[in-house]
């Protein structure tokens, strides 16, 4: 993952998104209770940036709004009570800042012309009454040190820091491939219309978890580059917990599973979902597994939104990491893609 870009405009025009920075002395300085995030708990890249905001212990200071997992419509994401009083959603809230219908409104304070997605998550600046940034990859980064100074001198949240100097390079490297062919990979095996397409995307994909798989054991846990959570730890955790659940049959992303195929995967996935603080508390399997079932027509027309597998997600951890065997797809397209990757 690149670094944000500072330079960027904030908003270049309805075509554009968001790019703004909060940092002291700024447009947007950190001040307790000045910025709203508006997320949907299905989204993945909703959940890196709301994933960020707990870790860094800014769930006081920077409040949510999260809009229903489905429908979406013609309309966009939608707030309960957009069709009437008995619209209700458990886990959604109504939009705190201006009580919206649609999400598109936020949108639309900011920029009436406004061409772009209608996309979480968004963060509004409530007392400049605009919209800061809607690009979840920046707002990962600059999370980490944007608010320090209004957290306490010498806390843990304050202090951490999930792309450290020393881990820059692995990260950066990393972090490329995680993107293109993890978090959009399973989109592009999903949303294919032709086979062809659809195997460039899902190969890929394995050929990604294989090699996670081996960089977490080769750094020994418990998390992707050993002792210290990084950036790769959010940015592979969204896509890893919807996997077995929900990307497996309805993107037909089942050359395997995590739960099954991955075995040190699967002991990473479990210990940040049980035992780190944050994973847990942001992760909701009923609204991701209802999204992605209930608003994806023309994938599942009948909206039937599977069971399984059960349980959402396996309880009882191993954290010795180095007792584990790997595991691997070894699908001949699989393994001559992961050729293709970095050595771990």
């Amino acid at each position: 993952m690149t670094e944000y870009d500072q330079t960027k405009p904030v908003h270049a025009g309805p075509e554009d998104g968001w790019h703004g920075v909060v940092a002291p002395g700024s447009r947007f300085p950190p001040e307790s209770g000045r910025y709203h995030l508006y997320i949907g708990y299905f989204c993945p890249f909703a959940h890196r940036v709301n994933l960020v905001r707990v870790l860094k212990g800014l769930d006081s200071a920077i409040d949510i709004s999260v809009v229903k997992a489905y429908p979406k419509g013609e309309k966009g994401w939608s707030f309960p009570g957009a069709n009437g009083p008995d619209d209700t959603y458990e886990g959604s809230t109504p939009d705190k800042l201006f009580g919206s219908k649609y999400l598109h409104e936020v949108y639309f304070r900011a920029d009436k012309d406004y061409k772009g997605k209608y996309s979480v998550p968004l963060l509004w600046d409530i007392k400049g009454g605009t919209a800061v940034n809607n690009e979840s990859l920046e707002m990962l980064r600059w999370f980490q040190t944007g608010f320090n100074e209004i957290l306490p001198e010498g806390s843990p949240e304050r202090n951490l820091n999930l792309y450290p100097e020393h881990l820059r390079p692995k990260i950066d490297e990393v972090s490329r491939w995680v993107t293109r062919d993890l978090n959009s990979g399973v989109y592009k095996a999903g949303f294919a219309r032709d086979q062809a397409s659809y195997e460039k995307g899902v190969i890929p994909v394995f050929a990604s978890w294989n090699q996670l798989e081996q960089l977490i054991h080769k750094n020994g846990g418990p998390y992707v580059l050993g002792k210290e959570l990084t950036e790769l730890d959010i940015l592979a955790y969204p896509t890893a917990i919807r996997f077995d659940v929900v990307y497996v049959q309805h993107f037909k992303c089942n050359l395997g599973t995590i739960r099954g195929n991955y075995p040190v995967i699967h002991e990473w996935l479990k210990n940040l979902y049980w035992n780190v603080k944050g994973f847990r508390e942001t992760t909701n399997f009923k609204h991701i597994k209802e999204n992605y079932t209930k608003s994806h027509h023309d994938i599942n027309p009948l909206s039937i939104t599977p069971l399984g597998p059960y349980p959402d997600i396996e309880s009882g951890i191993n954290l010795d990491f180095g007792s584990i065997k790997p595991g691997v797809v070894a699908h001949p397209a699989v393994l001559e893609q992961q050729k293709n990757l970095p050595a771990v």
